[in-house]
């Protein structure tokens, strides 16, 4: 069975545009694939959260993976730093990675324009770590955005450096899982491009109802159809987008046709795609709250996730240790 491994940091709450761009791909992946889902708390050291927050963000990402559908018995979903071996095998590749490289990274070069001021070496070496999250599992696929596609190639490039240094044909070269069309590519509601944290343009899981009223009541849109069948503008179509994901394929057809015939009150269809969203999003935030105030199940998963990743990891890790020479006299 090939293994899949994919992470989130633990900086922010999953939104739309997560559930469904991936998260309900992962859910069904678990029937076919050796699935690894983390927590990525080393990765966020490098926006230095606080440790009260650090912890609560951990938190609430565990419980929103497991309220969302993923089974720690049938998958392996752990937090990053439960796993010191992945530590370990981040400075061991660290010795293979070049500053040169490094720095290249179109990542890397959009933080360093961004913040300046903040140009740390966990930064430099982002690739190097996210490296190590995937080849200690020695993982065949992972899925990843456009925004990580060069960090995955780094990847590759990391395994096949060690395979080619110690003469060995250890570690497979991981490729990117395509979902093809069963990804979703979700809006966000500022009216271009897609959901995402740092656009702040995304609806929660987390979010109370309210909240999201008045999101949507806030989202982009333009003056309204002035002749029959004219083009939609991109803010619209965003809308008309969102709502094909979560309402009914007859209130589409009704505002569609409202458009159609310049008939349309932008008002009265964010207000439809509001209570649509809210029906979506209930259920779940209901569970998630419901994980949050389990403390022990939070906790039985996550050390039922810390000791499946950690067999993995150190059999990985005592294997690179004896390639490289490291023995005990």
């Amino acid at each position: 069975m090939e293994t899949v491994l994919s992470g989130i940091r633990s900086t922010g709450n999953l939104h739309l545009g997560n559930y469904y761009g991936a998260v309900t791909n992962f859910v069904r992946m678990q029937e076919d694939y050796n699935c690894f889902f983390f927590v990525a708390d080393l990765h966020s050291l490098t926006t230095y959260p606080k440790p009260a927050d650090l912890h609560a963000n951990v938190k609430s990402v565990l419980a929103e993976y497991l309220a969302a559908g993923i089974d720690p018995e049938r998958s392996t979903l752990y937090v990053q730093s439960d796993v010191p071996e992945i530590s370990e095998f981040y400075l061991l590749l660290n010795m293979n990675a070049y500053v040169g490289e490094l720095e290249r990274t179109t990542t890397f070069k959009e933080k360093v324009r961004s913040q300046p001021d903040n140009v740390n070496a966990g930064l430099l070496t982002y690739p190097v770590l996210m490296a190590a999250d995937i080849i200690i599992h020695r993982s065949n696929k992972v899925p990843v955005g456009k925004d990580q596609e060069q960090n995955l190639e780094m990847t590759r490039k990391f395994a096949k450096r060690f395979n080619s240094m110690y003469g060995v044909e250890y570690f497979p070269m991981p490729e990117p899982f395509n979902f093809g069309k069963e990804l979703l590519k979700v809006p966000g509601l500022d009216g271009q491009g897609k959901m995402g944290k740092t656009a702040g343009n995304g609806i929660y899981l987390v979010d109370e109802p309210e909240l999201i009223r008045k999101k949507v009541m806030r989202a982009v849109t333009d003056a309204g159809p002035t002749k029959p069948n004219q083009k939609m503008s991109e803010p619209i179509r965003n809308l008309f987008t969102l709502m094909e994901i979560v309402s009914t394929a007859d209130t589409v057809a009704h505002f569609r046709e409202q458009y159609k015939t310049c008939k349309i009150r932008y008002g009265d269809m964010k207000k439809q795609l509001a209570e649509d969203i809210i029906k979506v999003c209930n259920p779940l935030r209901e569970r998630i709250n419901a994980i949050l105030a389990d403390e022990a199940y939070i906790s039985k998963a996550a050390a039922m996730g810390r000791e499946k990743a950690r067999a993995s990891a150190s059999k990985t890790l005592k294997d690179v240790r004896e390639i490289i020479g490291f023995r005990p006299f």
